[in-house]
This record gives C-alpha cells, structure tokens and sequence, in this order.
C-alpha cells in the first residue's frame, strides 16, 4: 500500500486523476485523508450523493421524458412546461444527464427519411440532343430592383438558343421561351434533353406539362450543387465578367439592348477552349468541319514552307470534342469513356 501511495505521489497528479476517473480535488483530499492510490477509485465510486436520485425517481422522469407528449420535445421545453403546471421533478441537467445514461441525447423523434437525390450523368453528342437553362438577376436602376435573364444553351454547341428579359421570375414566361426555342430550333418529340436547377421555375408544372406535350426530357441539379449545371453557371460568368458591364441597367430596355449585343458577340464572334476555340455558332450550324478543314490546311502550308520551325511533326489543329458530358460517370478500369471535356 505504501508502495502505490509512493508511485501516485511520484506521478503527476492530472495523468493521475486521468487512470483513476476523478477530479485533483478528490485527489490533493484523498492524500490529505491518508489514503493510497489504489484505495481512491474504490472511495469514490461507493460514495453516493445525498442529494442524488433514487433508482425509482430516475425511472419516473425517463417514463416522462418518454411519453408520447414530450418525446418530441427538448428536456429545457419539458422543464418550463413542468413548471407552468406547478410540477418539479428534477433541473435540466439532471434530465440531460439521466438520457445520457440511456444514450439518448441524440434525436429523439422520428425524421423523416432525406430524399435521395441521383447525380445526373447527361451526355450529348451533337446540337440540340442536351439544352441547359437558367435564370440570372440582373440589378435594376435602383436598391432592390432586378430584372431577370432567362437563357438556354446547348451544351455540346456552347451557343445560346434562346434569351429573353422579364420584369420578374415565372413559369409562364419560361414556358413561352422554351416553346419559342424548340420551335425556332425544330426540336422533335424524343430527341432533346433539357437540364436545369430546382429554382421555382424550373420545377413548376407549367414548364413540365409543356416539356411533356413536346415530347422533351426534363432533369435537374442536385439540391445546393452548382457543378451540376456547370455551362449556364459559366455564360452567366462571362456575361457578368464582360467589360462594359454596367454595375446597374437603367430600365429594361437598357438590360435588353444590352444583351443583344452580347449574345450575338457570345454565339457569332466568342471563341470556347471545350469546342476547339471555335464559335458557337460554327459548331451549331454544323461549319466545325469546314473550319478544321480550313486550319488544317493553312498548318500544312506553314510547315512545308518552313518544317524546320515544327520539331517534331506537322502541326495538327485540336479536334471538336465527340461527347460533352454533365457529370461522366466514374470511369471503370478497362473502359473507354470517350471525350469527357468540360471546358465552358
């Protein structure tokens, strides 16, 4: 006994109280009484409190905490509400304290189940198979002014098939642009998939009734997840990035003037890295070939002129991308996914 009194004393008294489970005034006290080390965990674990519950007080108030009228509410709510009614049982910490014990201080009540939200995997190996939309505010004359921009972009082309300025968001607007646009582009019942987020618009069932009477597929983002619909994210930064971007649009014809001008520079003269630095309106209207056609020979020209300029062969200009993908699926060992480039 005088040996471990020796080791304790010896031993620095926080790794002490650390092995033994007590505080160092339970200790220093425990020294001072003449007790050893070995005795102090046994002492202090037999000691009971005299103001500590009884084994049925305790079952009492976890019964209450239990019951179908405070299951669902917080030991502070059931405290207050005991108190309203002129009951006490015990303090709030005693209650924690009691569920702790059952390891109940987690989330009591039944939750519903989160909804399980699939990535969507789209893909689109030419014009008009993939559309993306979105709608961005745009800051009008004044605070708390805006008008919006709807846009819709084919994700393989880049190019911008549809754009229109409203005074507010709705479903009814976006319904008339996306029939206007399937129109104009000539979209056949099964042959275009169109993306967009969760926004109020997007998800309304005007804009899905009429996506279903064109015979046009509809997906969306995951909830709070902007790289699921990267290429509207990365127009409306190029808009916004633009030089001459007005901090704020005077009226709306002013926002309109403006983006008819920018969109006919972003499809006609506005030159992607994902479509090979072409136009978009190059790669819309099927030209891509010819454009390639036309680099291809100007690069041979150079090198037969001048070869020793090329070290190490004839310069070839990059190729449109075969496949534009929103979220590729994980490529799996041995298999060849194809051009997965995401360049906006």
């Amino acid at each position: 006994m005088a040996a471990a009194r020796e080791i304790a004393k010896s031993t620095p008294p926080e790794i002490v109280c650390e092995a033994l489970g007590v505080s160092r005034a339970a200790l220093y006290r425990t020294y001072s009484e003449g007790q050893g080390a070995s005795e102090l965990k046994t002492s202090w674990s037999s000691r009971i409190s005299p103001r500590a519950l009884n084994p049925c007080e305790r079952e009492n108030i976890l019964d209450l905490l239990h019951s179908e009228r405070f299951a669902d509410q917080a030991p502070a709510t059931v405290y207050a509400t005991l108190l309203d009614e002129e009951v006490y049982v015990c303090s709030v910490p005693t209650m924690y304290r009691l569920l702790r014990a059952k390891n109940e201080t987690r989330e009591r009540r039944k939750q519903r189940a989160r909804t399980h939200y699939q990535k969507p995997e789209l893909l689109a190996n030419g014009p008009n198979e993939l559309w993306s939309w979105d709608i961005t505010k745009l800051l009008g004359p004044e605070k708390w002014t805006y008008y919006y921009l709807y846009v819709i972009m084919d994700v393989f082309s880049r190019c911008v098939v549809g754009w229109m300025i409203a005074p507010r968001e709705s479903s009814d607007l976006a319904k008339v642009l996306i029939a206007q646009s399937c129109e104009t582009q000539g979209i056949t019942p099964g042959s275009l998939t169109i993306h967009a987020d969760r926004g109020s618009a997007m998800t309304s069932k005007p804009v899905a009734f009429l996506l279903a009477d064109l015979g046009v597929t509809k997906t969306h983002s995951r909830p709070h997840v902007s790289n699921d619909n990267p290429y509207s994210e990365a127009q409306f930064k190029t808009l916004k990035y633009r030089p001459g971007f007005p901090e704020r649009f005077g009226s709306q014809q002013d926002a309109q003037d403006f983006c008819r001008t920018f969109f006919a520079w972003y499809n006609e003269q506005h030159r992607h890295s994902g479509i090979a630095m072409m136009t978009p309106h190059n790669v819309h209207s099927g030209q891509a070939a010819q454009v390639l056609a036309v680099r291809t020979r100007v690069l041979k020209h150079a090198y037969a002129k001048h070869p020793e300029r090329f070290v190490r062969k004839q310069p070839i200009p990059e190729a449109l991308p075969t496949a534009v993908w929103i979220n590729p699926p994980a490529q799996k060992e041995g298999e060849e996914l194809g051009d997965d480039r995401h360049e906006k």
